[in-house]
This record gives structure tokens, C-alpha cells and sequence, in this order.
């Protein structure tokens, strides 16, 4: 009798916890209104491909098309080699991404476990380039490339991003967290610094390192002007970003609305379907973040 006595409020406090509060209903709607502006632009992009001329130009606007259609997306295939574009975005952003993986964990590896004399300086200075504007070394890139005779070429877009110093400070922070005596036990047992590496370090900051690939991946999936100044004339190089730029002349008023958007929607979608398989383990870096920090 008295284990239900004492029962019987523990269950009514747990009842009075879950429920909503005003201030919950007011934060669900504010990230309603959020989750919806930011997903509008994106949705509304892929319903357009697929509606007919009339409906794009029809006012009011058409919401869903009456009647779905390819038909833009055939004539993207007719003005664009959307094959080969998307096979160089795909070049260009997989081995950038795999060298920015690469480097950035052996840097951070370096900065994060070894002691060395001006270690601090080297790490103060590296983070000060990421307070450089871009376009600040679109220059001296340019005519190092040049002098590689890298222009008008894959590598040449490739070679200057293979080292990221964002991606060195995320590696850093997150192997600081890596605990000193594993590592040490390894040495003990006569691992190499690179077996260390990559079979002790790099496992325990997976969340990480798939967060980093998928910035990386669309940043340089997304890159415009740095491909556009070293391939300029060679078109045949072109990743889908600049070659999508064509279907502007295309765009007079709203008659080619649904070539643009639906050209549009096949340079999102592989950045789109990479979110989809590593969204866990951006949510987990995420979160360790914080934990950490």
C-alpha cells in the first residue's frame, strides 16, 4: 500500500514534465518558420523542373504542376554536356576533399600531440589565412599554377586546395580530445606514427571527419570563380557550375524558367545525396562539439 502511495505522485510529476509549455510551442514554431524559409527555395526549385512553360509563367503562380514533365530536363542535355560536368565537379570535388581529409589530419595530428619549439606561432599564423578573403590569393594562385603549366586543366583547380586551414584547426580540436596514453601505449608496442594515426586517431574522430568531407565536398562542388579563372577557354573542363551558367541566356523573362531549375536541381543533388549518408555523423561532431567545449 505504501510503494502506491509513494508511486503515484512520481507518475503525475513525469505527466507534468512532459507537457508543452507555452514557450515550447513558441520555439517548435519559430523552427517551423525556419525549417519551411529554408527548405521553400530548394522545393520549389525541383517543382519547377518538372512543370510546362504556361505553368512557370502562369500568375498567380502554379504551386504543384498539373501534369509533371522531363521535358526541361532533356533540354538541359541539349545545351549543356551535363555528363561531363558533373563527372569534373565530381573529380574536383572527390580529390580535393580526399586531400584536404588527408592533410589536415596529419597537421592536426602534429598540432594536437607533438611539443615543438614555435608550435604555437606556426598555429596562430595558419589560422590567420582563414581570415583571408579569397579573392586576396586568386592572384598569386593563378600565376603559380601557371608556372606549373597547370592551367586550362583539372589539376590546376585541384592542386592550391589540397590544404585547408579550417580543416586543420577541426582536426586539431577534435584529436586534443584523443587521450595521450592510448596514443602512447601504441608506441610502446611499437606502432608507427602513421599506423597511429590512422588506425588509433582517425577512428575515434569519425564524426569529424566525415563533418569536414562534407563541407569540404560541397564548398568545392559549389566553386565558381577559381575553376572559371584557371580553365577559362577550355570548356570541355568545365564542372556543372560554370557550364549551368549558360542556361542564363536561356532565361529571357520566364520562357526557359524550367531548363534553369531544372538544371539547377542536377547540380544539387549530389551534394544533397552525401548530406543524406553522413548527416549522423555531422549531427555527432556536432554535438560532441559542444560536450567537449
Amino acid at each position: 500500500m505504501t510503494a502506491t502511495t509513494n508511486q503515484a505522485p512520481t507518475r503525475g510529476l513525469i505527466f507534468r514534465r512532459v507537457r508543452p509549455t507555452g514557450g515550447d510551442v513558441i520555439v517548435a514554431t519559430l523552427m517551423l518558420v525556419v525549417v519551411v524559409a529554408s527548405a521553400f527555395p530548394l522545393v520549389w526549385m525541383v517543382l519547377s523542373s518538372f512543370k510546362t512553360t504556361a505553368e512557370t509563367m502562369q500568375v498567380p503562380p502554379v504551386w504543384l504542376p498539373r501534369s509533371p514533365s522531363f521535358d526541361a530536363y532533356d533540354k538541359v542535355a541539349g545545351v549543356i554536356n551535363v555528363g561531363r560536368s558533373m563527372w569534373n565537379s565530381l573529380v574536383i570535388a572527390s580529390v580535393t576533399t580526399a586531400g584536404i581529409l588527408l592533410t589536415s589530419l596529419m597537421a592536426g595530428y602534429a598540432f594536437a600531440k607533438y611539443r615543438f619549439r614555435g608550435s604555437n606561432l606556426l598555429f596562430a599564423l595558419l589560422i590567420a589565412t582563414m581570415f583571408l578573403p579569397p579573392i586576396v590569393t586568386l592572384i598569386p594562385l593563378y600565376r603559380i599554377v601557371g608556372s606549373l603549366g597547370l592551367n586550362a586543366s583539372l589539376g590546376g583547380v585541384i592542386l592550391p586546395n589540397l590544404a585547408n586551414a579550417f580543416g586543420i584547426f577541426l582536426m586539431r580540436q577534435f584529436i586534443a580530445g584523443v587521450p595521450d596514453d592510448l596514443i602512447d601505449a601504441a608506441r610502446v608496442d611499437g606502432a608507427s606514427e602513421l599506423r597511429i594515426l590512422f588506425s588509433i586517431v582517425a577512428p575515434s574522430v569519425i564524426p569529424a571527419i566525415a563533418a569536414l568531407a562534407l563541407f569540404a565536398f560541397v564548398y568545392h562542388w559549389n566553386s565558381y570563380l577559381w575553376p572559371l579563372t584557371v580553365l577559362q577557354g577550355n570548356s570541355d573542363q568545365y564542372p556543372i557550375v560554370i557550364s549551368l551558367s549558360r542556361l542564363l541566356s536561356y532565361n529571357r523573362g520566364a520562357m526557359n524558367t524550367g531548363l534553369v531549375m531544372a538544371g539547377a536541381t542536377l547540380a544539387v543533388l549530389p551534394p544533397l545525396v552525401l548530406f543524406v549518408f553522413l548527416q549522423r555523423f555531422f549531427v555527432d561532431s556536432i554535438v560532441g562539439s559542444g560536450v567537449k567545449g
